[in-house]
């Protein structure tokens, strides 16, 4: 789960983590107000989407009065913000964050997230901050630095030093660090997070540290253990359709392809990703319908993927290990039934009652494509969703 950086400020700010002063505002004259509180010089206006590269779009601008603050706001609020990470239907700007100026000196890059070939958190550091790390770490892989913490032992402060001087810190700016990273440290720990991301650090010009950005994501699966972050979730940031999934507790994720996919596991799931690319196709979602699939959670996860306009077929791969074919069958029946499906649907069931749930399929009467391995069902797939396309 993700959350806007003003969120996220506010969680840091909680750990002992500096950050600059700001507030929220949802039109232009309450960011008036806001830079006006804030002292009444020098203010950043930033909108609030779950996406980075903001500013390259025109999502982030310098005002030097609250008058211009409101004419920034004005023009951030509403906007399709289109960014590398929103792809290009871009998001919609409906908050914005009137933050403190900062006299900064040098920005840097700082994150924490699990490394899981080393079983230990990766403390990853650069001196490069501002920029995309993937670059950084592509152009000059040189300028980051890891360290890796056990989460046995814990950060240590030797650990901190490293880094710091890693980063080209001084003494006292390494004292600062002690408790910006350890307080960093503790929010992932304690909230169950999967990524921390400072970007930029500054250095300020009198030597001091601020997270000028900040980016949190937490771990779904741990929410139900920390309610005051699920209660932070902002449902208009999120795929409908991912929404819609996890209201009925399927695993889905929107891609832009064609070919729909409900398939019963994650490896499986990939599998079939990987191999509708092999044979020249491009997926619409990957949907893992799980391991207790039955006739009903067949038909919602064929209600949502006939939610998608862009899918032209449906391929549907199940190996009944848990789950049984001919349940699996029934809800396929069931579904094009009921929902009127009219794209092409190509099935291949292996494992548990697979004949049996083969011989559903086959007497149903209804135009379905049957397939044995799953490179045939990746072929089928592909050619039907092609056929379609030119049909249409």
């Amino acid at each position: 789960m993700n959350v806007h950086e003003y969120q996220a400020k506010a969680l840091l700010a909680e750990y002992g983590v500096a950050v600059p002063e700001g507030e929220l505002a949802g039109t232009p004259a309450e960011a008036e107000a806001a830079a006006r509180r804030l002292g009444g010089a020098v203010v950043v206006v930033k909108a609030q989407i779950h996406a980075g590269g903001r500013g390259k779009g025109g999502g982030i601008k310098l005002a030097q009065s609250p008058a211009e603050a409101q004419q920034a706001a004005s023009e951030i609020l509403g906007m399709t913000l289109v960014t590398h990470q929103t792809g290009p239907e871009g998001k919609q700007v409906r908050k914005v964050y009137v933050e403190a100026g900062s006299d900064i000196a040098r920005e840097l890059y700082l994150a924490i997230t699990l490394d899981r070939a080393t079983e230990c958190f990766a403390i990853i550091a650069s001196t490069e901050g501002g920029m995309d790390i993937e670059a950084v770490a592509a152009k000059t892989p040189d300028r980051i630095r890891t360290v890796f913490v056990d989460p046995v032992a814990g950060l240590m402060p030797y650990q901190i030093r490293q880094i710091g001087f890693g980063l080209g810190l001084d003494d006292e700016q390494v004292v600062l660090l002690d408790a910006f990273l350890g307080g960093l440290f503790r929010l992932y720990v304690e909230k169950d997070c999967s990524l921390v991301e400072i970007n930029p650090l500054v250095v300020t010009a009198d030597g001091e540290l601020f997270a000028l950005d900040g980016k949190l994501q937490f771990d779904d699966n741990a929410l139900y253990r920390h309610p005051e972050i699920a209660a932070l979730r902002d449902p208009e940031e999120e795929d409908p359709r991912e929404r819609a999934a996890a209201e009925i507790d399927l695993a889905y994720v929107g891609l832009d392809g064609d070919i729909g996919c409900m398939v019963n596991g994650a490896g499986l799931a990939m599998a079939t990703l990987d191999m509708i690319q092999h044979c020249g196709g491009s997926p619409a979602n990957f949907l893992d319908a799980g391991g207790s699939a039955d006739k009903e959670k067949v038909k919602e996860a064929f209600a949502l993927i006939l939610g998608d306009e862009n899918v032209k077929a449906i391929l549907v791969n199940i190996f009944g290990g848990i789950v049984r074919c001919d349940m699996i069958a029934e809800g396929v029946i069931a579904a094009a039934s009921e929902l009127g499906i009219e794209v092409p649907l190509v099935v291949r069931l292996q494992g548990t009652k697979a004949a049996e749930g083969r011989k559903l399929l086959a007497e149903s009467g209804l135009d379905i494509t049957p397939a044995d391995t799953l490179g045939e069902a990746g072929e089928r797939a592909v050619a039907a969703a092609a056929a379609a396309t030119g049909a249409a």
